[in-house]
C-alpha cells in the first residue's frame, strides 16, 4: 500500500505545472563601415598597335612602351613601380564577300602604375599619352592603411548588432543580459564613389586647364560582426 501511495504522489508531481524562467538567445547581425581618404592609385593605361607585320606591330608597341615608362621615371615613378599589366596579339580578319582575309595584326600591351601622390594621377596620366600611350582602362584608388578604419567599422558593427537586438528583444518583452558569442565577419575596402576633392582644389584644377582632371574618392572600409545576446524575460 505504501509503495502504491508513493508511485501515486510520483504521478501527481509530474502532472503539475513547472514555470520557470528560461534563458533564451538572440542571434543577429550588425555592419560598420567608416570612410578614409585615399592616398593611392593604380592607373591601368598602355599601347595598341596595328600592322600587318606581326612583328612590327609588336614592335611599335614596345617602342611606345619603352618611352611611357623612361617620362614616368623621368617625373618622380619608381621603377618598381611601374608594372606590366598584360601583353596579347591577335589577328584581324575581314570577312566581306563571304572569305577570309587577315588584315592586320593587334599589338597590345598594359602598364599598371603605382602613384602613392593622388594629386599626380592626372598629371602622369598626361606624360604617359604625351610619350605614346593611347589606350587608358581606369583608375583603382584604394588607402595604404586602413587598420584604424577597420577598427572604427568593428565597433560600429557590434554597435548596429546591440541596437538590433535590443530592439528585437523589446518586441518579444525580453531584455539582454548578457553575451554568448561574438563571430567577426568579413571586411572590405573598396571606392565609396563619394569625391575627396575640396572646392579649392577644384578651383586650381580649372584655373590650370588642358590637363587630365581626376577626383580621388574616399575609400569606404566595412566590417561585420555576428552576435549572440543572451536575452530574459
Amino acid at each position: 500500500m505504501r509503495k502504491l501511495l508513493s508511485v501515486f504522489l510520483a504521478v501527481l508531481l509530474l502532472a503539475i505545472p513547472v514555470t520557470a524562467s528560461a534563458d533564451s538567445e538572440i542571434t543577429v547581425n550588425g555592419t560598420g563601415e567608416t570612410l578614409v581618404s585615399a592616398d593611392m592609385a593604380i592607373i591601368s593605361l598602355g599601347v595598341n598597335a596595328r600592322d600587318k607585320d606581326v612583328l612590327k606591330a609588336q614592335a611599335k608597341v614596345n617602342e611606345a612602351i619603352a618611352s611611357i615608362r623612361t617620362a614616368l621615371i623621368e617625373n618622380g615613378v619608381a621603377e618598381e613601380d611601374i608594372n606590366t599589366d598584360y601583353i596579347n596579339i591577335y589577328a584581324m580578319y575581314d570577312y566581306a564577300g563571304g572569305s577570309e582575309e587577315l588584315t592586320a595584326y593587334s599589338a597590345n600591351s598594359n602598364l599598371a602604375i603605382r602613384v602613392l601622390k593622388k594629386e599626380a594621377v592626372g598629371q602622369l596620366i598626361d606624360v604617359a599619352f604625351e610619350a605614346g600611350a593611347n589606350t587608358l582602362n581606369g583608375i583603382t584608388f584604394s588607402a595604404t592603411d586602413t587598420s584604424s578604419a577597420k577598427a572604427s567599422s568593428l565597433k560600429l558593427a557590434f554597435e548596429d548588432a546591440r541596437a538590433k537586438a535590443e530592439i528585437l528583444a523589446e518586441a518579444a518583452g525580453l531584455h539582454i543580459v548578457g553575451i554568448e558569442e561574438i563571430r567577426e565577419g568579413n571586411s572590405y575596402s573598396y571606392d565609396s564613389g563619394i569625391a575627396n576633392f575640396s572646392r579649392q582644389e577644384a578651383a586650381m584644377d580649372a584655373k590650370a586647364g588642358g590637363g587630365t582632371v581626376v577626383q580621388a574618392a574616399k575609400i569606404s572600409v566595412t566590417a561585420s560582426v555576428t552576435v549572440t545576446f543572451d536575452v530574459r524575460d
